[in-house]
Parts: structure tokens; C-alpha cells; sequence
């Protein structure tokens, strides 16, 4: 919490994918933080470790006994740093949280604002992962087919691809890369729509729906109508 490049990523197996690249995640948020509280329930027992401005002021204490296991962080935005602002948009946070739903299939993330009488709750769970983020981004369109959902891995690097067309005109693909939205592409999203190209005009010439003489299809033309989701995890992203 307070040793920058600290990350699990670091550590050599701390965990399989990450979306940060220096580990300084935690230690900058204790930094820029008012107060940052961690409880850690393991091994029958309630750990808890308190800092204000970056700085220790309770150090790692047992505090309680617990059964069970999971980790509670609590932190406040600085005020006298973020001058503008410390009120967070429930909405912005909440689609963030379906987004991470969708895209790690089978988990189910909770939020919860307190901070008015009335408590405002959403959980997302989606078995289906990013195929049902595909028919979410269709609800408004009118699908021609099901969702085709494509997964593989290899040398540690999982893909996952889900992709639907529609009678529109536009397309939107949306690319990920441990979770993260890779709004500017990248070798993943070119990767995806080289293959795409590919596969459809030699399906179309073995089917002979394109004659010899014929051109081939242009990317913009087998990607008219399709939203399409493509996810990565790789061990040792590269972002720019």
C-alpha cells in the first residue's frame, strides 16, 4: 500500500493477468486518498491496516475473527487534491462494473450506494459472458442471427471473441485487453478484423458466391452491420 512497483505482477505469480503496468495502483489511490482502511479476513481472523494521506496510522492489527476469507477496502478521494470533485456518479461506476461482469463470465459484482436514505443496488451476472454483451449492444438493432461466440487459448493468452450482425449499416467492435477497453485498437482488434476478411471471402470463393473474376470483399464490406466483442488476457500487455 505504500511500496511503489509493488504489484502482483511483479511478484512472478502473484496472479495470471493484470491490467496495470508499473504496480502502483493501490499505492497511488492511499496516496491521493483522505483515509484508505484494508481489513483482510483469512485464517480465522480479521486483519486491518489504516492510513491517512499515504501514511500509516494503525499498523497491521488483528482486529476480529471471521470464518471467512475476502479482502474490504475503503478509501475517500482527497479532497484538498481533487479540488474540483470527490462525488462519484453512481451510473458511470455501475456501467463500469457491468462491463467487467460481462466480460469475466460467471462472476457477479455488486454495487451498492449508501450515501442516501434510499440505497441504490445492482448486481450483474452473466453466464454468457460477452455473448450477452453482444445482444445487449443489439437490443435496439435487429439481429439476422444468433451471437457466435469463439474461445481459445495458447502459450497462456486466452481470446475471447462474441459477434453478431445486424440489418444496420455501422459497426461496432469493441476490444479489451485484460479487462481494459482498448478504445484506440491494437494487434488484438487489426488481428480480429485480418482474420474476419479472410475467412469470409475464401468461404465465399469455395462456395463460389464470388466468381474468379470477381474482387474480393473489403474489410468494410463483411463488417456493414456487425457488433462484435473482442477480449484478451495476456500476461504481459503492451499498451501505449
Amino acid at each position: 500500500m505504500t511500496v511503489l512497483h509493488a504489484g502482483g505482477k511483479f511478484g512472478g505469480g502473484g496472479y495470471k493477468v493484470s491490467g496495470g503496468l508499473h504496480g502502483v495502483g493501490a499505492s497511488v489511490v492511499n496516496a491521493l486518498s483522505e483515509f484508505t482502511e484494508v481489513y483482510v479476513r483469512r485464517d480465522g481472523h480479521i486483519h486491518s491496516i489504516k492510513f491517512e494521506r499515504g501514511k500509516t496510522v494503525q499498523p497491521l492489527t488483528i482486529v476480529g475473527e471471521s470464518d471467512e476469507t475476502g479482502t474490504t477496502t475503503r478509501f475517500k478521494a482527497d479532497p484538498e487534491i481533487f479540488k474540483e470533485t470527490t462525488v462519484y456518479e453512481y451510473d458511470i461506476l455501475a456501467t463500469r462494473v457491468r462491463e467487467l461482469a460481462y466480460l469475466n463470465r460467471g462472476i457477479r459484482i455488486t454495487i451498492m450506494d449508501e450515501r442516501e436514505e434510499e440505497i441504490r443496488r445492482d448486481s450483474y451476472h452473466f453466464e454468457g459472458g460477452i455473448r450477452e454483451y453482444v445482444e445487449h449492444l443489439n437490443e435496439s438493432k435487429e439481429p439476422i442471427h444468433e451471437p457466435i461466440d469463439i474461445r481459445g487459448e495458447k502459450d497462456g493468452i486466452s481470446v475471447e471473441i462474441a459477434m453478431q450482425y445486424n440489418d444496420g449499416y455501422s459497426s461496432n467492435i469493441y476490444s479489451f485487453a485484460n479487462n481494459i477497453n482498448t478504445y484506440e485498437g491494437g494487434t488484438h482488434e487489426s488481428g480480429f478484423k485480418t482474420a474476419l476478411t479472410r475467412v469470409i471471402n475464401d468461404y465465399a470463393r469455395k462456395s463460389n458466391l464470388l466468381k474468379d473474376n470477381d474482387a474480393n470483399l473489403t474489410g468494410e464490406d463483411v463488417r456493414e452491420g456487425l457488433t462484435a466483442i473482442v477480449s484478451v488476457k495476456h500476461p504481459d500487455p503492451q499498451f501505449e
